[in-house]
């Protein structure tokens, strides 16, 4: 076969789960600034999709099939991402790393990628590149932002669960290829799927409201994103965490521990005799 079954790529996360949690703690945080800039610059691509093809609807379906680029980046460039590494939940439950030692890695990527995607945003809004369009970019950017910021709780913690399913799905898959191009091709439906839905993904989010965060603070981009009907005031570094990053990053822990606890019982668990 030129790819893994389901039960051997089982397996094989549990290897790849104790070689994260074996990393150091500035291995960790390093990896994971780059997977927060990778998805950064699949969210500056999926913008600027937005932004520049005329219809809506088409431009939302161009800008979800350039996002799986970042995925693409991460997985086989090497990074640590937040979100699939809650598939660590399944060396944890063969009892082949500690609590401990996921949280650890958990709480270090999810500062690293936050630290990458704040770069990117500060980038995007300093570099001047919210200026295309006629300051369009910088307009959408502030939009999207506000928009994350307003979330309810509830819509933030389950959009983040459907999310991470895809994104972890995404990953199993990509451990089953044998080769890049099939990796991406694995990695580009479930990915497509969950930016044409809505769905939300903490480490894209970073991105987005940062980006919305730093924008506003040119006057050329407020003024922009005013005049199209956005709210200036959602966007706090309070609504930021309180209403998007931390509930949305709550509910792709949820999503990525349904997947890797139905993949480890189906695969891994030993029946009792």
């Amino acid at each position: 076969m030129n790819f893994f079954t389901p039960a051997e790529v089982a397996k094989n996360t549990i290897g790849i789960g104790k070689g994260k949690a074996a990393l150091s703690a500035s291995r960790m945080l390093l990896l994971g600034i780059m997977a927060g800039i990778f998805i950064g610059f699949a969210g500056v691509a999926c913008t600027m999709a937005g932004v520049g093809v005329p219809i809506a609807s088409t431009g939302k379906l161009v800008g979800a099939a350039i996002f799986p680029g970042g995925l693409a980046m991460v997985l086989l460039a090497g990074s640590e991402l937040f979100t699939g590494n809650s598939l660590m939940i399944v060396p944890l439950l063969e009892k082949e790393i500690t609590l401990g030692g996921m949280l650890k890695n958990w709480g270090i990527v999810w500062v690293g990628n936050l630290i990458g995607g704040m770069l990117v945003a500060a980038g995007t809004a300093y570099g001047h590149t919210m200026s295309l369009f006629g300051n369009g970019y910088g307009a959408a950017a502030i939009s999207t932002a506000a928009t994350k910021c307003s979330l309810t709780l509830g819509d933030a913690l389950i959009r983040g669960i459907l999310c991470n399913i895809l994104v972890c799905v995404a990953v199993w898959i990509s451990f089953a290829a044998k080769d890049v191009v099939s990796k991406i091709v694995g990695i580009f439906f479930p990915v497509t799927m969950f930016v044409f839905s809505g769905f939300e993904h903490s480490i894209a989010d970073m991105y987005f409201v940062f980006a919305g965060y730093f924008g506003k603070t040119v006057p050329a981009y407020a003024e922009a994103a005013v005049a199209a009907g956005t709210n200036l005031d959602a966007i706090t570094l309070g609504t930021i965490f309180g209403k998007c990053l931390i509930p949305v990053s709550v509910g792709n822990v949820m999503g990525g521990a349904f997947v890797a606890c139905v993949y480890w019982y189906c695969f891994l668990k030993k029946d009792k005799k």
